[in-house]
């Protein structure tokens, strides 16, 4: 138990407990996701389901925590448990190759997860995993949209209903509005104005079996920075919320 002497320092025993005994289900492997679950397995979190349908790809190497030459061609999902197990042995790591949508949202949250983070960036998809996990109450928090933003000081978090200014969000609500699904999403987005520069598609070579799946979706240029501090946000929301108040420990008086 040396590995999380610090966080056990920091937590106390009991609320270390909770994160050992805590079941996250995170969902999409990319620039936030990736370091989400890096954050989540060296906090010492004990059980892990991690999803992605994707490979490591070549442009993928310029933000992702999961890509290097050696993982290239490997799909995401297993390299994400391959890094979880060496840092943390001790980890329940379940690895799905799974497309999210609406006909596989229930064998993603089956069992339930104590929280499903949403890191994917394509926004069908992230619709009917949100939708899914609202009807059956499980707690989740989502990211919005981190690519070409430069600020980490505008990034906020609030109900996803309460957002403003990210063109990704406000495409999600209006979506889930017209599936009667309301507030009660956490999310972390950002504030910063931003100037969309579209191209096309790049063509990728993509092995998974799910390559063809999803539509074709615009190359958004992004920071290693940004993105990474998107997924640390999360994981240390994740961490906090998984471990309890810690107003209580600190001698605070909640606000």
């Amino acid at each position: 138990m040396e590995r999380f002497t610090r966080i056990r320092c920091f937590l106390g025993e009991e609320r270390f407990a909770r994160l050992q005994a805590a079941f996250v289900t995170v969902v999409g492997l990319g620039a936030v996701g990736g370091h989400v679950v890096e954050g989540l397995a060296r906090a010492g979190v004990g059980h892990l389901r991690l999803i992605d349908f994707d490979t490591v790809q070549p442009s993928n190497l310029n933000r992702q925590i999961l890509a290097l030459s050696s993982t290239l061609g490997l799909p995401k999902a297993e390299v994400a448990r391959e890094r979880v197990l060496a840092i943390n042995p001790d980890c329940q790591v379940e690895a799905l190759q799974i497309f999210a949508d609406d006909l596989t949202a229930g064998p993603i949250l089956t069992p339930e997860p104590d929280l499903l983070i949403d890191a994917i960036d394509s926004l069908n998809p992230k619709a009917q995993l949100l939708a899914a996990a609202y009807v059956r109450n499980v707690p989740t928090l989502s990211s919005m949209g981190a690519a070409l933003r430069t600020d980490p000081e505008l990034i906020r978090s609030a109900d996803l209903f309460d957002s403003r200014k990210c063109p990704l969000a406000k495409r999600l609500r209006k979506k889930l509005k017209k599936n009667g699904i309301g507030r009660g999403i956490r999310c972390v987005y950002s504030v910063e104005d931003v100037d969309f520069d579209y191209r096309e598609p790049e063509e990728e070579t993509a092995t998974s079996p799910y390559a063809g799946r999803g539509r074709k979706r615009r190359v958004l240029g992004s920071l290693p920075t940004l993105t990474g501090i998107f997924g640390l946000i999360i994981a240390n929301q994740a961490i906090l919320q998984l471990a309890g108040n810690l107003t209580e420990k600190r001698g605070e008086s909640p606000r």
